[in-house]
């Protein structure tokens, strides 16, 4: 998923399941709980209050939106839940299956000679598709269009790091700005990411033949303004997101005409103990590094689902 503000690509948890972690309905009744505060705030003031802000301020926001905090060092769990629908042309829209994820992030301190001291993010995350009915982890699927099962390839990106440190001076020596919505004690950011690039399993006469990934990631985060605007860390924020994109890899639909919808909400906080089963058991068994973030020195190049599923079939042709 996700954008460096995504303290999640894109609820506030629910009680705890007889399983020891928090069921996926209650991510999803929580973002409808999410929204219908929304509304309340809406409804209080109708229309926004753009505040913006500059130079150490602003950086500090942004360091708080991206980080949850002006420490260094510090784990921020941003988890997030959603649905997945299908949408092509002369048909109904299918909700394929359900997306359950979490983004393991820290920031750390960096310094330039010219534009000071900044600072930079370093995170992993893993999505499971879940099915849509019963939430259960799909490690196969049955393709509605094919009628062939095919096997899943779960979101595992390690790492997704911010590709540029963040400075209260921008790439012109100007004190960054930022603007931010406000309805009463709340403040929004909207952010969207239109994706436009070689897709990593074509060849290279992508520009004449096509194939290129096209996509766009949609984020609208919230947070508390006293917090946001005066503490040193966020006790919580909060993310609704959606992505806009081409079928995935894994699904095999080819040349199909079609896309996909993903819309999601999520939550971010320090505790890892809010992150719900079935994610927390996969996470134990399959992926126990996510539980931490990179170090900030990271130098790897960021992964992506088309990157990781390039590996997964080449690994798998030479088996």
């Amino acid at each position: 998923m996700i954008d460096d503000k995504l303290s999640v690509p894109d609820s506030q948890l629910g009680a705890r399941n007889i399983s020891g972690g928090h069921s996926m309905n209650n991510i999803l009744h929580a973002g409808i709980r999410w929204l219908a505060c929304l509304v309340c705030v809406v409804s209080a003031q109708a229309v926004a209050e753009i505040q913006t802000f500059s130079g150490q301020q602003a950086f500090e926001i942004s360091r708080k939106q991206t980080c949850g905090t002006l420490d260094d060092g510090v784990t921020r769990y941003g988890v997030f839940g959603g649905r997945a629908y299908s949408r092509v042309p002369g048909e109904k829209d299918r909700h394929l299956f359900n997306v359950l994820g979490v983004n393991t992030r820290q920031c750390g301190t960096v310094t330039d000679p010219e534009r000071g001291a900044g600072f930079r993010s370093v995170s992993r995350e893993v999505m499971l598709y879940l099915d849509s009915e019963t939430n259960q982890v799909l490690d196969r699927w049955e393709n509605p269009w094919s009628g062939e099962t095919v096997e899943v390839v779960h979101v595992a990106n390690d790492p997704v790091n911010m590709r540029e440190p963040r400075f209260a001076l921008d790439d012109s020596g100007q004190p960054r700005t930022t603007a931010l919505r406000r309805y009463g004690e709340m403040l929004f950011s909207s952010s969207e990411v239109p994706l436009f690039y070689d897709n990593p399993l074509g060849g290279d006469y992508q520009q004449y033949v096509g194939g290129t990934y096209h996509a766009m990631e949609i984020f609208n985060s919230s947070y508390h303004a006293d917090e946001l605007l005066g503490e040193v860390s966020l006790s919580r924020s909060y993310v609704a997101w959606t992505r806009v994109a081409q079928w995935l890899p894994w699904m095999q639909m080819g040349s199909r005409p079609g896309i996909m919808v993903i819309n999601a909400t999520g939550t971010s906080v320090f505790d890892r103990g809010v992150i719900p089963d079935p994610l927390m058991s996969v996470l134990e068994d399959r992926y126990p590094s996510y539980f931490e973030p990179p170090p900030v020195d990271d130098a790897r190049p960021n992964e992506t689902s088309w990157t990781v599923f390039r590996k997964f079939i080449d690994a798998s042709t030479t088996e």
